[in-house]
């Protein structure tokens, strides 16, 4: 099994583990290498491609084909879960304000949903011409996975399928981090020492936080057991990872011994969110490279 597992974020149903692997791979050893070369872990922490793996649960959203020919695109005016406008608003005031997102109640008028969607396309997070469509997919995606147990499982068992004893560091992506939090969280006796978050949405108040499994305690995610090291990797413009840090937030219980938990900023560009260049920064590889060495 591979030494290193990645868990990819949304917007992937129409790939596959395998698919994903050689980018992921190559562009993790770019990242690891760069952190060599500067000195960060040692020339040998460089991992071979069979050294990583995938954790892919993207197939858990592709919808099954239909008759009917495929389904209208999403548009703006399809935002009426009331979950999915929380999120969409939240994301749109941590863009628009650079702070972390309110978490207020009330029900939104179409008027406010689309100023939220104009905000959003006007920054960092979503360029491109298919951004609207990127982004009304990330929403329904992160609200499914939260609201549907068949989803959470299937995604959780993705992971579980692809960490073996030799795994001894965990990465996660997005949602993908949410999906390796919680599975590191249901498999104490996994070797995996490492875990690093890129992009993550862990911290958001109300919409994620309170929604992890095992439940937060007294404002306290709990640490998963045996895990000593967490390095969360966040550029500054991204939304998705609106609340910076998570050290505050996840941290052994009191008089236990456990890890660490460092949050660590990154410059990922005009692509903020991007997987690729999260991996290829000299801190996502230090932190990857540290934890290799240390397994």
């Amino acid at each position: 099994m591979a030494r290193v597992v990645v868990v990819h974020g949304v917007g992937q149903e129409y790939l596959g583990r395998r698919t994903l692997q050689a980018p992921v791979a190559a562009a993790l050893a770019d990242g690891v290498e760069l952190a060599a070369e500067a000195g960060d872990v040692p020339a040998g922490a460089v991992p071979a491609v069979d050294d990583v793996d995938i954790a892919f649960y993207g197939d858990a959203f592709r919808t099954p084909g239909a008759k009917s020919g495929p389904p209208a695109p999403l548009s703006v005016s399809d935002v009426t879960d009331p979950y999915e406008q929380q999120l969409l608003l939240a994301w749109a005031d941590a863009a628009a304000r650079g702070q972390e997102p309110r978490s207020d109640t009330k029900t939104p008028t179409p008027e406010v949903v689309q100023r939220a969607m104009n905000a959003l396309l006007r920054s960092p997070f979503v360029p491109g011409a298919v951004a609207e469509r990127f982004l009304l997919g990330v929403l329904r995606q992160v609200r499914r996975y939260f609201g549907e147990d068949a989803v959470r499982a299937r995604a959780l068992e993705a992971v579980a399928a692809r960490v073996g004893p030799d795994t001894t560091v965990l990465v996660g992506h997005s949602l993908g981090s949410v999906v390796a939090y919680e599975a590191l969280c249901a498999h104490p006796e996994w070797r995996v020492r490492t875990l690093v978050t890129l992009g993550s949405p862990l911290g958001m108040p109300s919409l994620v936080f309170d929604k992890l499994r095992p439940a937060p305690q007294a404002g306290r995610g709990h640490w998963p057991e045996g895990l000593a090291h967490w390095t969360n990797l966040a550029d500054r413009h991204d939304v998705v990872a609106s609340v910076k840090e998570l050290a505050g937030l996840f941290r052994p219980a009191d008089g236990t011994e456990g890890g660490t938990l460092r949050d660590v900023p990154v410059d990922n560009g005009w692509k903020v969110h991007d997987l690729l260049r999260h991996l290829t920064a000299r801190e996502t590889g230090s932190a990857i490279g540290e934890g290799l060495r240390a397994g």
